[in-house]
């Protein structure tokens, strides 16, 4: 006996919400039936689209987390219930995955938590044409899912749910690489690839050995290691220095756990920030227009590199919606985020040769372009990175910080008076930061000082934390400002 129910009812009741361009929560939560729920959900709405029918393959794959093969198995069995034909992936990167569905024109699925603790796991939706965007999220959550009687009392299929053998989309991925750089452009390089739990690590290898370089395999683990790229762990910034004086590397490449952020250090190994990443890549591919959210470094605009810069609420779906806009005026265009994932929203051609537009994160793309574009110019990448106006970004966060709680604060320190709100954002972070004389809203509070410095408030998307961004003449300076608002706010939470 079917039953009727209201996807955003069960959002509430599940606590499984949806953050950047799917549903995140804890794998408690996640039980089949609300996977195959939310499943059922993406693709009445792309039937809607005309992106899905009876027939139509919608490519499956997720990351290593040990709850990814269950969600991905409950996945599928909701593309079978609506009269699909899965393709499995297997385990492979998100730009993978979005690439192999964006070529066939059908609607794909990613299970992974990105960067969050293997306790939470999610499902990332792509269209047929592109990343799933805020109009579509809210399409999704206004749908009604009649379920089949396959389930427990757990909320659990009742047979196991089983996956077809996986089609291989990694070469193609891999191919896309190989294609656009030169035979041999890393020739000569000794590269280290901190692999941890990335499902995107062996891909990774394999590029970095066939353009010719000397690969050291780094820190390889069988247990999930939530690698944040925007929020880089002590314990990972004293590994890569020890492995660059170590083993003697040009550079050490890693990314987040479902492979579509990257992670470059330099020759010292020294992380590069996300946002210094994406203007280096832009930069390299000759691209004229960028989209980034409002939290990424400003030396974008100080470098005068680019005819045009547009900035957004932070996640990709925004970033997308201003890349098209771009996309629609002609020229070239990309988006990246602080997280250094980057977004090629046109062809780029370079030394003839061609690479594709793909409409979603990517941590490859970047990484390679910087490490090509320093050898071209015959200098280390912290020496490429140095060519840039010094802004110097750090960010960090509150863990298990309520989202209402985060809320409330922000309502605190921005009064609905501007002069009142700059009044009491200077005597709040004024021994730190200088006196206020700019706030911005677009996504949080982003506050400019007379110091140049800035602070930039937010609570995240994805979960309970409260994060800080920002800004200073120096990385020591960043870093501080950083620490210190983050223990000031921690304060004002518990006093008000």
């Amino acid at each position: 006996m079917e039953q009727q129910i209201s996807v955003s009812e069960l959002m509430a009741m599940s606590g499984v919400a949806f953050g950047t361009s799917g549903a995140r929560g804890l794998v408690s939560a996640m039980t089949d039936l609300v996977c195959f729920t939310y499943s059922c959900a993406f693709l009445q709405h792309m039937e809607e689209l005309g992106q899905f029918g009876p027939g139509t393959h919608v490519a499956i794959s997720g990351d290593l987390r040990p709850s990814s093969p269950r969600i991905m198995a409950a996945c599928a069995a909701a593309v079978r219930h609506m009269g699909g034909v899965v393709d499995n992936l297997g385990f492979i990167p998100s730009p993978a995955l979005a690439a192999y569905g964006f070529e066939r024109k059908i609607p794909s699925m990613m299970v992974t938590g990105s960067h969050i603790p293997d306790d939470r796991n999610g499902i990332k939706f792509n269209r047929a044409d592109g990343e799933v965007l805020k109009s579509d999220e809210q399409a999704m959550k206004a749908q009604d899912v009649a379920l089949p009687d396959i389930f427990d009392g757990k909320a659990m299929l009742r047979d196991i749910a089983t996956l077809p053998d996986p089609v291989d989309a990694s070469s193609a991925y891999i191919g896309r690489y190989l294609t656009f750089f030169e035979a041999g452009a890393l020739k000569g390089l000794k590269l280290g690839v901190y692999e941890h739990s990335a499902v995107g690590r062996d891909i990774l290898v394999a590029i970095l050995e066939q353009l010719g370089a000397e690969v050291v395999r780094l820190g390889r683990s069988e247990t999930f290691i939530p690698v944040d790229t925007e929020a880089v762990r002590p314990e990972d910034e004293a590994l890569a220095r020890n492995w660059a004086s170590q083993y003697g590397l040009d550079a050490i490449l890693s990314t987040d756990g479902d492979s579509d952020r990257p992670l470059l250090a330099d020759e010292t190994g020294r992380w590069l920030r996300g946002d210094v990443l994406g203007i280096l890549c832009a930069h390299a591919l000759r691209i004229e227009q960028v989209a980034t959210p409002v939290s990424s470094n400003t030396a974008l605009e100080r470098s005068g590199l680019f005819t045009a810069v547009s900035r957004t609420r932070i996640g990709s779906p925004f970033v997308i919606e201003a890349l098209n806009q771009f996309i629609e005026q002609g020229g070239t265009a990309c988006g990246y985020e602080a997280n250094g994932g980057f977004i090629l929203g046109t062809p780029v051609m370079v030394d003839g040769r061609t690479l594709p537009a793909l409409s979603t994160r990517d941590a490859v793309l970047p990484m390679l372009a910087v490490i090509v574009a320093a050898r071209r110019e015959g200098v280390s990448i912290g020496r490429l990175q140095a060519q840039l106006p010094s802004r110097c970004t750090f960010s960090d966060r509150i863990k298990e910080f309520p989202t209402e709680q985060s809320k409330a604060l922000l309502a605190y320190l921005q009064c609905s008076d501007a002069d009142q709100s700059l009044k009491r954002l200077s005597q709040t972070f004024g021994d730190l930061a200088g006196a206020a004389i700019a706030v911005d809203s677009t996504d949080g509070l982003r506050i400019s000082f007379d110091s140049g410095n800035i602070i930039h408030l937010r609570p995240s998307g994805n979960a309970p934390e409260l994060r800080c961004y920002s800004e200073s003449e120096t990385p020591q300076d960043a870093a501080s400002i950083n620490a210190k608002a983050l223990a000031l706010v921690r304060n004002l939470a518990f006093a008000h």
